[in-house]
């Protein structure tokens, strides 16, 4: 709960007129920001330049933030929006979902995936994840946001609830839903799927 604390003091901070504490969110959310709406475009200096746009939405609304869900969750549904926006006002499709750009964050996933170092399995690996890649790619917007967040941004269901502001149950069904896809493209392409067809039997 340390950082929600923290993220709550800066904000009353700016809330009383400390630019300061402003530039000190700004800091610590920038990265993550700019990673999350990669998932929407292709282009990163694009990216920088949506992230920039959320955070000056974020901090025109601050006044009337009042802290019912954590401050990232509330900056994560504006850059969410603001990335939906930029789609659609540039025609543009979304990104397909490549696990490893990013480096590193995915522990979900990428440890399901990082089981051989064979040249075999180096090849199974890479099979695997652009096929989860199209998979995500093929979503409703609704659950491949869902899913982002939970598996590469690693966001629990009640964060993603706020961010999507929609309730928990509703998250709950969309993850599910959205890895019963990725699950049966993964079985059209290699029997069993992630396995859990095996352990529901």
């Amino acid at each position: 709960m340390g950082a929600d604390t923290s993220d709550l003091s800066l904000v009353r901070r700016v809330q009383r007129g400390d630019k300061g504490a402003f530039d000190a969110l700004v800091l610590k959310y920038q990265h993550k920001l700019v990673k999350l709406v990669m998932r929407y475009v292709r282009n990163p200096a694009e990216a920088e330049d949506i992230a920039q746009e959320a955070f000056i939405k974020a901090y025109r609304a601050l006044p009337q933030f009042r802290g019912d869900s954590a401050f990232y969750t509330w900056l994560y549904r504006i850059a969410i929006n603001t990335a939906k926006n930029a789609v659609v006002s540039r025609d543009r499709s979304p990104i397909d979902y490549d696990l490893d750009r990013h480096g590193d964050d995915s522990p979900d996933l990428q440890s399901r995936m990082k089981d051989a170092e064979t040249p075999e399995g180096l090849v199974l690996t890479d099979e695997i994840r652009s096929t989860v890649n199209a998979a995500i790619d093929a979503l409703p917007e609704d659950l491949r946001t869902a899913i982002v967040l939970r598996e590469l941004e690693g966001l629990s269901y009640e964060e993603i609830a706020a961010a999507m502001d929609c309730p928990v149950g509703t998250v709950r069904s969309r993850i599910f839903r959205a890895r019963e896809a990725i699950d049966r493209r993964l079985r059209e392409v290699f029997e069993g799927g992630l396995g859990r067809a095996e352990e529901v039997g």
